[in-house]
């Protein structure tokens, strides 16, 4: 399975050849300290690439949680609207926040790969 990673510290993972996984990365997470609220899409609402989708609220700040690609909302993460903490305890696992079908593949193969990622977290410090 294929993950991309995006400069506001998302990532994704492609599920088929055209639905994939959203959440936000260990680093982003770190940053943000203990969630204690996550606001999800809306479910089958389409948006475009770096449209607002939710946010994410902790004890240090609340962030904007951005559309990667442009999609369709098919499955939000219930679970973590119930229990924000699975963003902290496993942002790349459980605490994904939700689920799209990909309009344009090419934005998500423009996408950073980890590699390109990890240059990222080491230029930001």
């Amino acid at each position: 399975m294929t993950v991309k990673y995006t400069e506001e510290h998302e990532w994704i993972q492609l599920e088929t050849d055209e639905a994939a996984t959203i959440g936000i990365t260990q680093h982003a997470q770190d940053a943000l300290g203990d969630i204690v609220y996550v606001d999800l899409p809306e479910l089958e609402k389409v948006y475009a690439k770096g449209e607002v989708a939710g946010t994410v609220e902790s004890v240090k700040a609340a962030s904007d949680i951005f559309m990667p690609v442009a999609g369709r909302v098919v499955e939000v993460n219930e679970a973590l609207r119930a229990d924000p903490s699975l963003a902290n305890s496993d942002p790349m696992g459980n605490g994904w926040f939700f689920k799209v079908l990909i309009t344009d593949m090419a934005e998500f193969d423009a996408l950073m790969d980890e590699p390109a990622y990890e240059a990222l977290l080491k230029k930001e410090g």
